[in-house]
């Protein structure tokens, strides 16, 4: 029987917000960008807080990320909301997401996904630094959102993925003359691998990707959407 698969990446929560902005210290604004992944409900209507304090809606791209937003994280942590009222008695009031930044991530980003139903906030997000060095152009990192093992063909590139696990792919240098090389997903059953994607893609020294892998309640078999970054000017060190 093909097994079932149910997204089960660990969910950071039980959070210990404090209920006060930071007082007497200066906070330095993230940089971030921001991609929903929701594919039952690919609209969401959320809020980020802005260097001025004011709620601005998070606009959204379908399968892609947003421009570059800056909000300053309360206590360590970037926060989103679900209206753009501010209640300066209760300042987490409508928090719909928050996520806790490492000290040395000055740009992300940011994926948005919704999070388990009754169980906290509606949605929580994975961190993924955004600088050159971390992220280098023409590398790929997959995103595991099954609880099962993965394997990526691409290129010359084998890989094992664990669940939960944000996984580097290297550049892929073995192409044809249109830069085209085969990638293949698949899923471990049992001992056995089983592919459940192949396609070919255009890899450049100038694009990143997110592999983000998946599935929905009764799926039989996992799912790829991938999220296709440029090389930008300028982007940080």
């Amino acid at each position: 029987m093909i097994p079932r698969f149910f997204a089960s990446v660990p969910v950071f929560l039980g959070l210990s917000l404090a209920l006060h902005a930071q007082e007497n210290e200066e906070v330095v604004p993230l940089k971030f960008r921001a991609v929903l992944h929701d594919p039952v409900n690919p609209v969401a209507n959320l809020f980020y807080a802005e260097p001025s304090g004011e709620r601005v809606p998070l606009s959204f791209r379908p399968k892609a990320l947003t421009e570059t937003l800056l909000s300053p994280p309360i206590n360590g942590r970037l926060v989103l909301f679900d209206n753009a009222t501010v209640d300066p008695e209760n300042p987490m009031a409508g928090m719909a997401a928050s996520v806790r930044i490492p000290e040395r991530i000055r740009q992300a980003i940011v994926v948005v996904m919704p999070g388990p139903p009754d169980q906290g906030p509606p949605y929580r997000m994975l961190v993924i630094d955004d600088s050159r060095n971390a992220f280098p152009p023409g590398e790929s990192r997959v995103l595991p959102l099954v609880g099962v093992e993965i394997g990526v063909q691409a290129g010359e590139h084998r890989l094992s993925v664990r669940p939960g696990k944000i996984t580097r792919v290297p550049p892929v240098k073995k192409v044809n003359e249109f830069n085209m090389a085969q990638t293949n997903f698949f899923y471990k059953r049992g001992e056995s691998w089983t592919v459940f994607t192949e396609r070919q893609l255009q890899y450049l020294d100038a694009c990143r990707r997110l592999f983000i892998v998946h599935a929905t309640p009764g799926a039989v078999a996992p799912t790829v959407t991938t999220i296709v970054d440029m090389a930008r000017v300028g982007l940080p060190r």
